[in-house]
């Protein structure tokens, strides 16, 4: 198999690892996802991730509580997941490297841009937490601006469905599925792919974003050789 991007942007959900338990960290799913980035890494591709927080807390459903707060929180729910999946990459043999945008020295190394595409350059996967390191931005955000700053050829959202849909194919059986769209699109037709900041993010500096489904991990690696997967969010 040979790959046909060198530098990707994965992007995973705080939930998925949560697996079929829903809440906090399923170390079974977590294995099986770092294999297919081990495998990744394996072929020689750069590996830059991000992953959200929701199988510990979400900010947006706080109830009261002031938000910045609550999305500090959140930032500090994927320094968890950050340290999860550094921890079962390393015992796969993996040279990991976790950054965090909120200092945190004595856990992890601060996020410095030059330094993180060093560590990509020297083939170490290196995992982004904090999001943004900013509350009101999601880490969806904060994945489209690690993209622009390390250069990533594409960004790979990994979700629980096999692409974008015109609505929820979950709810509506008669849902129509993209192969291709724009940022634009996106943000026109209120399609539910990822927030509005980070479609305009990748819209204005021109970054592809892959959209498809990790029920089935290895579609990682499968995305990685170009292999005709999800919905492909085109730049423009």
């Amino acid at each position: 198999m040979q790959p046909v991007y060198k530098r990707i942007l994965l992007k995973l959900s705080g939930e998925v690892l949560a697996g079929e338990q829903g809440h906090g960290i399923d170390f079974e799913t977590v294995n099986t996802i770092c294999k297919s980035v081990k495998e990744c890494a394996d072929l020689g591709v750069q590996i830059g991730l991000v992953v959200g927080g929701g199988n510990f807390w979400r900010g947006r459903s706080s109830g009261e509580m002031d938000r910045t707060r609550a999305d500090h929180m959140g930032m500090l729910a994927t320094t968890m997941n950050s340290l999860a999946l550094a921890d079962s990459l390393e015992q796969l043999g993996v040279t990991v490297r976790v950054q965090t945008a909120i200092t945190m020295q004595q856990i992890a190394e601060p996020y410095i841009r030059n330094k993180a595409v060093r560590h990509l350059e020297k083939g170490r996967v290196v995992i982004f937490g904090c999001g943004t390191g900013n509350p009101f931005f999601s880490t969806d955000t904060g994945a489209a601006l690690r993209a622009a700053e390390i250069n990533a050829d594409v960004i790979f959202k990994a979700t629980n469905v096999d692409g974008v849909y015109d609505k929820d194919p979950n709810k509506y059986p008669d849902a129509v599925k993209y192969d291709t769209l724009t940022p634009t699109e996106i943000l026109q037709k209120d399609l539910h792919v990822m927030d509005s900041t980070a479609a305009s993010l990748c819209r204005d500096n021109k970054i592809k974003i892959l959209v498809f489904n990790l029920s089935n991990p290895h579609n990682i690696v499968d995305a990685v050789c170009g292999k005709n997967i999800g919905t492909l969010v085109t730049a423009e």
